[in-house]
């Protein structure tokens, strides 16, 4: 039984996970202090008061306080902002300088328009010949 959980634990992907996770969390961290101590100030400095905690209704003695989620969707959409700008943007546009540099995967067929393989030969839609250099390079 110990066997078992020690090669589960072992697997490439539970500590993957596991990297990924903390990693995760440490970044978490930094982007809430990045929205705590720089966004949040430059709302305050906009609209005037940067915290709402204080903001509640009551009805029947129950006490809404509204403005803590207020504040929690401010903070959601900060760091979901941050996280966008900080790091989707730059990675997108790492991947797209690098796919530049490679071969299209795939090509269109001059007869159907259908998209074939690059290397293709034939056309897997219409039977048609492909008649390009990168396909007749390979033939003999």
């Amino acid at each position: 039984m110990f066997k078992g959980f020690r090669e589960f634990i072992m697997r490439g992907n539970v500590v993957d996970l596991a990297v990924a996770v903390v990693i995760g969390a440490a970044f978490g961290a930094v982007v809430k202090a990045f929205v705590d101590n720089i966004l949040t100030p430059i709302i305050a400095a906009v609209f005037g008061q940067p915290d709402f905690s204080n903001l509640v209704f009551t009805i029947n003695g129950s006490v809404f306080r509204y403005g803590l989620f207020i504040n929690a969707l401010i903070s959601f959409l900060l760091i979901a902002a941050a996280i966008y700008y900080v790091v989707i943007v730059p990675m997108n546009h790492l991947a797209e300088r690098r796919k530049r540099g490679q071969d299209p995967e795939t090509k269109e067929c001059p007869e159907c328009l259908s998209e074939i393989p690059h290397k293709a030969r034939k056309c897997a839609q219409c039977g048609s010949e492909q008649h390009d250099a990168a396909a007749g390079a390979g033939a003999v």
